[in-house]
């Protein structure tokens, strides 16, 4: 997995922010005096309001159900502004009957002019000084979506304060809280599967309404254990497949119109930097069998040289070729080992995944070699070993369109909720999430 942040420090209440308008089409202009020792975004809520979303196709054959918004208002219903109503009619008639009346019985068409004229400029001014009458849809919403993360994914907590996603990502009306006792004002709760503790008496034991659960992981099926005891219990699942509600990779490529090709200097052919070797794994056989043809350069704990944060990219770039091979296969299970080891440090990544196909959705064809290329892994190394410089540069000619962009910071992961929220399924509970994350 990806490095994480330096230490930070626990969540600071940050300025006064604005709020939002809760109250619903009929709310009035006067509001109640607000205690300054609660977070400005953790106020007592009249009523949970769930959030408008467009429609998105549930899974399983499941319809979506779209979530509205119910108003309250303590005041006399009224008609709409500007449209003709029984209750309407009935004010304007009642003003009109407590005019004076001349002596045959009926107000004169010059008063009754004039008081129709003064009716409607009152009823007009009064849509003009509360607009949210001019129409019964819900409200847009101003106040920051509150965040709340259960256990932060990692051991040590960054700095979360203020208005973090903006500040960091540029990710506006999102805020990130670690404090439990802000669960009641929450919009979504989120839960590293990492940080979950074995049943559900560890997790609250009541949901407001509205509220959703995010289960997240960025492990692959074969290292991601009890998972059978966390059916129905989540809303949405953030992980590094493209078939989550919320994806989060490990990194990605993006356009650079300014990128030139720079290709590190090299002076060995092949490197590999590994923490947890087991015989077991598919990659321990291929490496086995490939060091049998050619020498591999082997770095960190397995093979007791680790690495410090800041000498990992400077050793591997001096590398012609990269083995980025992942600890289990799995679609779209595609790490640092491709992002970070290989293409951000500039050497060529041969990697041991999923299916090409699969990469080439992430990258470009001629940027990495497959092991599945060969018939052999005598075939590959002589592949490796007789390449000529010529042949090589080609590998790196997506350095004139693209930069690697990493995903290391789980503060940045986290802040993706609020961008993907308006679009994501509302009434969605996953039954089996073992089965879907296993598929």
């Amino acid at each position: 997995m990806g490095t994480h942040p330096p230490s930070g420090h626990t969540l600071a209440v940050g300025p006064t922010l604005p709020t939002r308008h809760r109250g619903g089409a009929g709310s009035r202009c006067a509001s109640t005096a607000r205690s300054r020792k609660d977070p400005p975004w953790g106020r007592d809520k009249a009523k949970p309001q769930k959030r408008g979303s467009p429609r998105v196709p549930q899974r399983s054959g499941t319809a979506a159900q779209a979530d509205t918004g119910t108003s309250h208002s303590t005041a006399p219903a009224l008609p709409r502004c500007g449209s003709v109503t029984q209750a309407g009619d009935s004010q304007l008639s009642s003003m009109l009957r407590a005019l004076p009346r001349l002596p045959w019985g009926w107000p004169g068409v010059k008063v009754a002019f004039t008081a129709g004229v003064f009716v409607t400029t009152l009823w007009n001014l009064r849509c003009f000084l509360n607009p949210s009458e001019m129409s019964r849809e819900a409200p847009k919403h101003t106040e920051p979506l509150v965040v709340l993360v259960w256990a932060w994914p990692s051991k040590q907590v960054p700095n979360i304060s203020g208005d973090v996603c903006r500040e960091l990502y540029g990710i506006t009306g999102c805020r990130l809280t670690t404090e439990r006792r802000l669960l009641r004002r929450a919009d979504v709760v989120v839960f590293p599967h990492t940080r979950l503790q074995p049943g559900r008496d560890r997790l609250p034991q009541e949901r407001p309404p509205g509220q959703n659960w995010v289960w997240v992981s960025l492990e692959s099926p074969s290292n991601t254990k009890a998972l059978a005891g966390w059916n129905q219990t989540f809303n949405w699942v953030m992980t590094y497949r493209q078939d989550s509600d919320i994806f989060i990779p490990y990194g990605k490529l993006v356009p650079n119109r300014s990128a030139t090709v720079n290709i590190p200097t090299k002076t060995n052919l092949v490197s590999w930097v590994i923490s947890n070797y087991h015989r077991t794994q598919k990659r321990a056989e291929v490496y086995k069998n490939l060091s049998r043809y050619l020498h591999v350069n082997i770095y960190g704990k397995a093979n007791k040289k680790p690495l410090c944060k800041d000498c990992l990219l400077p050793t591997t770039s001096k590398s012609k070729f990269y083995l980025a091979f992942e600890n289990s296969i799995h679609q779209d299970y595609i790490t640092e080992k491709l992002w970070r080891n290989s293409l951000l440090a500039g050497t060529v990544p041969v990697v041991l995944g999923p299916p090409r196909a699969n990469y080439e959705q992430f990258v470009p064809a001629d940027s990495f070699i497959h092991v599945d290329d060969f018939g052999s892994l005598a075939e590959l190394a002589t592949f490796l070993k007789t390449m000529n410089s010529s042949r090589y540069r080609q590998f790196f000619a997506w350095q004139k369109r693209y930069s690697v962009k990493l995903y290391a910071d789980w503060r940045e992961r986290i802040c993706t909720i609020c961008t993907a929220y308006p679009s994501l399924p509302r009434g969605h509970v996953y039954p089996d999430l073992e089965s879907w994350f296993n598929a």
